[in-house]
C-alpha cells in the first residue's frame, strides 16, 4: 500500500505544455516510488493528452499510472475511476493545468503525521504563465479552522472550505469509515475498470467538488493548515471558472441541490442549517444569477432562466435574505438587486439591463477620452 495517491483528471490539456507542467511537478515529487502513486485519468481527450500520459507511464513505471476512460463523464467521472484503483492511505487531487512544488506532498504528509491530522491544506498562488515564481497568494484556509475539530471549527470550514485540490485527505474522509479497498486493475480492461468505478463525485457536471465538500469537512476530526503557497493555480481563458455557458450555469444549480441532498442524506442539515443555507445561496443562486445577467455573455433564454432560478431559491430556502452570513458577506448592491428580484422578476430584469447598458456606455466614453 502506498502512502499517497494523487489523482489527476485530464481532458484536452496537451496544448502549451499545460499537462507536462502538471505531470513534471508530480513525477519529481520528493516522496519515493514506494510512497507515492500518480493516477492520471484521461476523460476522452480529442488531443494527444493520453499519448503524453503513456509516455510518462513508460518513463516512471514505479509511480505513474495512465488510464483512459471509454466514456466522457467530466472531472467527477475521471476522479471516480482514479479513486477506484487508488491504494494510498492518503489521497490528493490536482487539476491537470496546475502544478505544485516538488516537496508539496512530502510537506503535507509530514504535517499530518506529526500532528495527528486527518486533513491538511495549504495556500496557493495565481499565475498566468508557466513559472515557479510565486504569483498572487490566496489564503485557502485560516488558523482559526485548525486543530481538533469542534462545532465552531466545523462552521468555519463549511463557510470557507477553500479549494479541495489544495488539500491532502486521510482515506476515510473520502470513502467513509467502512470503505472497501482498491480493486486490482492489472488484469482488467479499461471498460471493466470504468464499469466497476466507485461513485463518490457526481458525474457529467462541473463544480463536482462543491457537491461533496461539506460531507468531507464534517468527516474530518483534525485539520491542519500550512500558510505557504505550495500549489500553482494556472489562470487561462479555457478554465472552467472563466467560461460562462448554460451548461456551466445548470451545473452550478445541480451542485447546489446536491449540497442540500447530501446534508439530508448524512443528517447534518439541521445542525448546520445557516452555514449550508448560505453555501447553497451563493453557489446555486447569487453566483449563477450574476454570471447569467451581464450583456457581454448573454445566454439564450436568460429571462426565463433567471426567473426560474429565483423561484427555486425561494422554494428551497424562503428566508435566505435573513441569513446572518448573507447579511454580512453579500455585497450591498447585490442584496439590493436580489431583493428586487424576489419582489418582481420583470422589474429586476429591466432595471439590471438598463444599469448594465448605462455602465457600458460610461466605460466606452471613458476609453474614448483616454485615447483622444
Amino acid at each position: 500500500m502506498k502512502k499517497v495517491s494523487v489523482i489527476v483528471p485530464v481532458f484536452n490539456m496537451a496544448a502549451d505544455d499545460k499537462l507536462k507542467w502538471c505531470l513534471d511537478s508530480l513525477v519529481h515529487q520528493t516522496l519515493s516510488d514506494e510512497d507515492i502513486e500518480i493516477i492520471a485519468v484521461d476523460d476522452c481527450s480529442t488531443d494527444n493528452s493520453y499519448e503524453i500520459m503513456k509516455d510518462y507511464q513508460a518513463k516512471y513505471p514505479g509511480r505513474f499510472i495512465a488510464l483512459h476512460s471509454p466514456v466522457n463523464h467530466h472531472q467527477g467521472g475521471a476522479k471516480n475511476i482514479g479513486l477506484t484503483i487508488a491504494c494510498g492511505e492518503w489521497i490528493g487531487f490536482i487539476d491537470a493545468d496546475d502544478w505544485v512544488t516538488e516537496d508539496y506532498y512530502e510537506i503535507l504528509l509530514k504535517k499530518a503525521l506529526s500532528t495527528g491530522a486527518d486533513m491538511v491544506g495549504c495556500d496557493y498562488c495565481l499565475v498566468n504563465s508557466h513559472t515557479m515564481e510565486i504569483g498572487k497568494i490566496v489564503h485557502n484556509n485560516n488558523e482559526a479552522q485548525t486543530g481538533i475539530m469542534d462545532k465552531e471549527k466545523y462552521k468555519r470550514l463549511l463557510l470557507d472550505t477553500g479549494s479541495l485540490v489544495v488539500k491532502l485527505y486521510k482515506r476515510c474522509i473520502i470513502f467513509g469509515e467502512n470503505s472497501k479497498g482498491p480493486i486490482d486493475y492489472h488484469y482488467l480492461t479499461m471498460e471493466q475498470i470504468h464499469d466497476s468505478r466507485i461513485h463518490i463525485f457526481p458525474e457529467d457536471i462541473f463544480y463536482e467538488d462543491n457537491a461533496v465538500s461539506n460531507t468531507w469537512m464534517l468527516r474530518c476530526r483534525h485539520f491542519e493548515y500550512i500558510p505557504e503557497p505550495l500549489y500553482y493555480y494556472y489562470q487561462h481563458d479555457a478554465s472552467t471558472v472563466h467560461t460562462i455557458s448554460i451548461k456551466n450555469l445548470e451545473d452550478r444549480k445541480a451542485a447546489g441541490r446536491m449540497i442540500v441532498e447530501q446534508a439530508k442524506e448524512y443528517g447534518y442539515l439541521d445542525e448546520y442549517k445557516e452555514e449550508l443555507e448560505f453555501a447553497y445561496t451563493v453557489l446555486f443562486y447569487v453566483n449563477t444569477l450574476f454570471s447569467a445577467m451581464p450583456l457581454e455573455q448573454h445566454i439564450k433564454g436568460c429571462y426565463s432562466f433567471c426567473r426560474e432560478l429565483g423561484e427555486e431559491m425561494k422554494r428551497t430556502f424562503p428566508d435566505f435574505q435573513n441569513n446572518k452570513y448573507y447579511i454580512e458577506r453579500v455585497h450591498p448592491e447585490e442584496k439590493k438587486l436580489i431583493a428586487m428580484q424576489m419582489q418582481s422578476h420583470a422589474k429586476f430584469y429591466g432595471y439590471y439591463r438598463m444599469l448594465w447598458a448605462y455602465r457600458n456606455i460610461r466605460k466606452a466614453n471613458k476609453r474614448k477620452r483616454i485615447f483622444k
